[in-house]
């Protein structure tokens, strides 16, 4: 049997280092290896991943993504999420720092309980071993690994005070073999392998501006555990919660978040509906969600925003919210792909 070829990818500054095998991203390998680098998406799209190699060679096994400019190209920025390593390389790219005790571990869990949230929502909990402690942030994600070597993300629904059961959002999405398996095969009790916690998408609790939170479809999920973290904590950020749907059946938690805000009186709740129809008799707010948050909020500069969800919203709002006086330092995001068997944590 042939074995893996192996390359060295060292990190500038620091001048940490860490190994990828041929058939893994540089991504992946760094994950693997407990190295947090930043990302989001996983699927070239937000750039949250982009690193410039200063030495060796690299190569995107499905080609060049689409979303490199041709400055990026001559510049020699890589994303990492999707690039291969062809030798010994060397990046620039910072590490996220998080406490010392969240450690990405692999773990066997069992599916204890399924939910049909709506009518393309699954909410899965999954039981963690009794003697593996699991630490985690809120808004952190987990990998499910498929026994094909295939993985796929979903972020955590539940505050850390709940890590016995973790809580995950699945969309069906058509022709995704994963979320068919979960809709129509796997019953209750079925064992299933993750990796995690992973990601850079939690709330800097030390920061004291007030909170802007923006969720589309399943973004929703990491956006929950962040708020029942901070409210079940007492914590004093005043919070505003924007979440856009397409249709009212879409807003699958709208009733507990209504009584989240009557509970919390730091916290307020604006869903947002971008194809209501006229038949829904929907009184709210309808549009771009991201547009519901400059009606309310023209001058960004005072807040610290996190917003999950599809990459054209992310993106959308993350150029109009710099617009609108936002400093980047003060925007956290998780921008996430949907494909027909690609699917990178639990949006829409």
């Amino acid at each position: 049997m042939t074995s893996q070829k192996t390359h060295s990818i060292t990190l500038q500054p620091g001048g940490d280092s860490f190994n990828v095998q041929e058939h893994e991203s540089i991504l992946d390998a760094a994950i693997r290896q407990g190295h947090n680098l930043p990302h989001s998406c996983r699927g070239g799209s937000c750039h949250s991943c982009k690193a410039r190699v200063t030495f060796g060679d690299f190569h995107y096994p499905n080609g060049t993504p689409w979303s490199l400019s041709e400055e990026d190209l001559v510049a020699r920025q890589c994303l990492i999420c999707l690039a291969h390593a062809d030798s010994d390389m060397q990046i620039i790219a910072k590490a996220v720092e998080t406490p010392a005790e969240i450690q990405i571990k692999r773990l066997p869990c069992r599916i204890e309980k399924k939910i049909l949230l709506c009518h393309d929502v699954m909410a899965l909990h999954l039981r963690l071993p009794r003697v593996e402690p699991f630490q985690f942030l809120a808004g952190q994600y987990i990998d499910i690994l498929l026994p094909d070597g295939r993985r796929r993300s979903f972020s955590i629904a539940n505050p850390p005070h709940d890590a016995g059961l973790l809580e995950i959002h699945v969309r069906r999405v058509p022709d995704g073999s994963f979320t068919s398996q979960v809709f129509d095969a796997l019953p209750e009790r079925s064992l299933l392998r993750i990796e995690g916690p992973i990601g850079n998408f939690f709330v800097r609790k030390n920061q004291r501006r007030p909170i802007i939170m923006l969720g589309g479809g399943t973004g929703i999920a990491p956006l929950l555990g962040m708020l029942r973290d901070l409210l079940e904590n007492q914590d004093d950020h005043g919070v505003h919660l924007f979440w856009g749907a397409r249709q009212t059946r879409d807003l699958y938690l709208h009733d507990h978040l209504l009584e989240m805000a009557s509970d919390y009186e730091q916290l307020m709740y604006s869903p947002v509906l971008s194809e209501a129809e006229s038949g829904e008799n929907w009184k709210g707010r309808s549009g771009w969600v991201h547009e519901a948050v400059l009606e309310d909020y023209p001058n960004m500069s005072p807040f610290d925003v996190y917003m999950a969800g599809p990459p054209p919203m992310v993106e959308a709002a993350k150029l109009a919210f710099t617009d609108a006086g936002l400093a980047h330092e003060q925007l956290f995001y998780d921008s996430f792909e949907f494909g027909a068997d690609v699917i990178q944590a639990s949006m829409s």
